[in-house]
């Protein structure tokens, strides 16, 4: 399906980035990815997104759409026709945005401060992070995925913490998404990066490592933040 005149401004390793491409190939729309420098920034990045200054950045036509979960509701209102994201229910609707929000303002801020931090601090993160993660065990009770048999937008939203979780895991030698405290979540991260679409859009194992063990001395040093 064409996207009219569909671009997006993205970095390869950003997982608000990877929602929207995931978003763009479950519905099928033809679209123009266009990779970022955020350590130089371009003057079409500043100019489409003049606030926050980061990615994603959809671009429809002449309109340019920030903020992951904004983009995300756009495309789904946008392509209703092609494989409906949020689900149909109202109150099963707010709900998957209120697990989004969640999981953006709990388990997002306390993963990635832990990374930031010395062994010590970061053994206090992990449990808050460990704690921030156990309400998603609820929510997938009986189902499959977030979306029930298939890919939903609330996946989507949390997709972040099956391929990033494990790359932090293994840098620091922790524990986030436990197999024995949170069965249905760990089981949830294998069959989430096991669909194709997923799977073929995750980052190399092989680029992505490196890359974050350098982030993760930048921030121990400095007051950088993850892209």
């Amino acid at each position: 399906m064409a996207g009219d005149g569909v671009k997006l401004l993205g970095m390869w390793v950003s997982p608000f980035v990877h929602r929207i491409e995931l978003a763009l190939k479950l519905k099928g729309i033809e679209y123009e990815y266009i990779e970022e420098d955020l350590v130089n920034k371009s003057a079409r990045l500043l100019m489409y997104n003049p606030i926050h200054k980061k990615v994603p950045v959809l671009l429809h036509g002449d309109k340019p759409l920030t903020e992951s979960l904004i983009i995300l509701e756009y495309i789904d209102e946008t392509w209703k026709e092609n494989y409906p994201l949020l689900p149909e229910d109202p109150y099963e609707r707010a709900m998957a945005r209120f697990w989004a929000k969640y999981t953006d303002e709990k388990p997002w801020l306390t993963i990635i401060g832990a990374f930031a931090k010395t062994t010590k601090e970061q053994m206090k993160t992990l449990k808050e992070a460990q704690e921030s993660l156990k309400p998603l065990e609820e929510v997938l009770k009986g189902k499959r995925f977030f979306g029930g048999e298939t890919i939903g937008y609330l996946d989507i939203v949390i997709g972040w913490i099956a391929f990033l979780c494990p790359a932090y895991e293994e840098l620091l030698g922790v524990t986030y998404v436990d197999p024995n405290s949170m069965p249905l979540l760990h089981a949830w991260c294998q069959e989430f990066t096991n669909v194709p679409l997923v799977k073929e859009g995750l980052p190399p194992r092989e680029k992505l490592l490196p890359y974050l063990k350098v982030i993760r001395e930048k921030l121990m040093s400095s007051s950088s933040t993850f892209p």
